[in-house]
Parts: C-alpha cells; structure tokens; sequence
C-alpha cells in the first residue's frame, strides 16, 4: 500500500503510542500487524525499528484481546490537552 507522507508520520506515531492498539492501525490504515512491521522496516531507520520492536512484542496495551478492560482510551488524558 501507498501512503503520503501525512498517513505514513500518522502510522508511525500511532505504532509507537503504547496506547494505540494495533486493531486501530489496522481499521483505520487497512495495516494488518504483519504488515505494520514492514511497514516499520520500510520507513524508519534500522535502529529505530529494532527499538520500536522490542518495545512492543508482547505490550498487553497494543492488542485489544489481551488488554485490560478498564484501559478504554487510547491515549493519555493529558496527551491532548491543547486541542
């Protein structure tokens, strides 16, 4: 899939919210997880991709089946405080 370049900042900062689920990139983008990864690969640096991977195998946060019910935004209460 192609993207511009505002939809493919937007997926990667949802991919590293430790509150956005995967399911969310997934609804709104058309990523499944397989292909949000390479999409990672493709579009950050190797470094980057190897933290980002690190930091969210097995994040409960990232997938709504493991999650916790009571976690039911996805975000910050104060991420957005200025909009």
């Amino acid at each position: 899939m192609q993207f511009n370049s505002g939809d493919t900042s937007r997926i990667i900062e949802m991919a590293w919210e430790d509150r956005t689920p995967f399911e969310a990139i997934e609804q709104l983008y058309g990523l499944n997880y397989s292909q949000l990864v390479n999409f990672m690969r493709d579009n950050v640096s190797a470094g980057s991709f190897k933290v980002w991977r690190k930091r969210h195998v097995g994040r409960v946060t990232k997938h709504l089946k493991l999650r916790d019910p009571a976690v039911s935004r996805s975000h910050c209460k104060t991420q957005y405080k200025n909009r």
